[in-house]
């Protein structure tokens, strides 16, 4: 079964709203086992629309339309699939009782034209709806199936959780179910790490195997298809048990984990506190562990010490220090760690000092970073990195390796 989703709509081209409705229905689709290999968005017009039906049906054997069903010269998608599939339009005398039940209980007056919302493909399954007027509905036609599905989500959703499923699963019986996993990396390249598991991605057939790089990060996507879930699964653990031998030191989460939430969920588990010393980072680490819920449980503040005043007033870095060795130091960053830890009464305190640009600083180029991680214990450890990219990439991957050393740092406390 291959589906192709089909959004009708001018405003989806102009950018004035999202098509949230192809995500949505994809995931669906997914979990019930149907391909979706085509995403189409064509505007409010007959013949683009008609073409495009046209040629998703010689590629395609369910599509799915949304939007263009209201009561406007422009809702044009049933009287172009009526054309295309030979059917005529005839009035539902439950959806035209529906829509005018609606109006008699808001009081407004329907007009002529709401009347067109409750127009069918004759001869098709109704799909009623529950949270808005215009009805779907679901037909065959020479071996293609259609379903039409209204445009805003708060009525779409509802329609095909509660009727288009249920019509599908009764059309085409029990299909293949496909679960997916995605395994999140980092401190490892995405060109790295395709060359370590290449021979997989190689042979991969089911599961699949999808790499994906996104803002210093890198995840796999493994996708498994079985009509038993739990065969699905146990395809999906053998493939991740022979990744994770040979990248699994980058692993840090699963599907929608995040660095930070990680590093907060640790923290947590392990009852540690955190305080933050922030450079070139502006306060960055903390502003993005504390929009996590239930922050306020691990962090107990921070300092965000640009000027070299600040550094040494408050957060009490040697005056020699910054003479000596400057603010972008591996000696600056450990002692910012060491103090901010000190000054907060902290478990962990962790500093990040560099240069994000757009100009070298004191002889560092662009991108050179300090990162310090100090424990209670009183081991500290610095690490340097020369970051490329723009002054925000800079700052933004610097606050990543924080987390992903103090993971690392935490892995070994018990």
């Amino acid at each position: 079964m291959n589906a192709e989703i089909i959004a009708v709509g001018s405003e989806l081209l102009l950018g004035q709203i999202v098509n949230s409705n192809a995500q949505f229905l994809s995931k669906q689709l997914a979990e019930m086992g149907i391909n979706v290999y085509y995403h189409t968005v064509v505007g409010d017009n007959p013949k683009r629309l008609k073409d495009a039906i046209l040629t998703a049906k010689q590629r395609s054997n369910l599509l799915i339309f949304t939007g263009g069903l209201g009561p406007t010269k422009d809702d044009l998608t049933k009287e172009t699939i009526a054309e295309v599939v030979n059917k005529s339009l005839v009035m539902d005398e439950d959806a035209l009782n529906s829509i005018e039940e609606y109006f008699r209980k808001t009081m407004r007056t329907m007009t002529e034209n709401n009347k067109k919302q409750a127009l069918v493909l004759e001869g098709s399954t109704i799909l009623k709806n529950d949270f808005g007027m215009a009805p779907g509905m679901a037909t065959e036609a020479e071996g293609c199936t259609y379903m039409l599905l209204p445009g805003p989500p708060k009525e779409m959703n509802p329609m095909f959780m509660t009727y288009g499923i249920k019509y599908l699963l009764k059309q085409f019986g029990t299909l293949e179910k496909i679960e997916s996993r995605v395994l999140r990396f980092f401190g490892i390249g995405e060109s790295q790490l395709e060359t370590e598991i290449e021979d997989l991605i190689d042979k991969q057939s089911n599961p699949t195997i999808a790499p994906l790089a996104s803002d210093g990060e890198v995840t796999l996507r493994l996708t498994a298809k079985h009509q038993s879930t739990e065969i699905a699964y146990e395809l999906l653990d053998e493939v991740e048990k022979e990744i994770l031998t040979r990248v699994g030191q980058y692993l840090y989460g699963y599907d929608t984990d995040s660095l930070f939430g990680q590093v907060l969920k640790k923290l947590k588990a392990l009852e540690y506190t955190i305080a933050s010393a922030e450079s070139l980072t502006g306060g960055l680490f903390q502003e993005q562990l504390t929009s996590i819920s239930g922050a306020s449980s691990v962090v107990q503040g921070g300092v965000v010490c640009y000027s070299n005043e600040i550094k040494e007033k408050i957060l009490h870095v040697k005056p020699q220090t910054l003479i000596q060795s400057g603010a972008v130091s591996e000696e600056c960053a450990k002692e910012l760690a060491e103090n901010v830890r000190s000054i907060f009464n902290t478990d962990i305190g962790i500093s990040f000092t560099g240069v994000a640009g757009p100009n070298e600083l004191d002889g560092h180029p662009v991108g050179t970073v300090y990162i310090g991680i100090s424990l209670e214990n009183g081991k500290t450890t610095v690490y340097k990195h020369v970051f490329a990219g723009s002054r925000q990439g800079i700052r933004q991957r610097s606050v990543k390796y924080g987390c992903f050393y103090i993971l690392n740092t935490l892995q070994t406390v018990d």
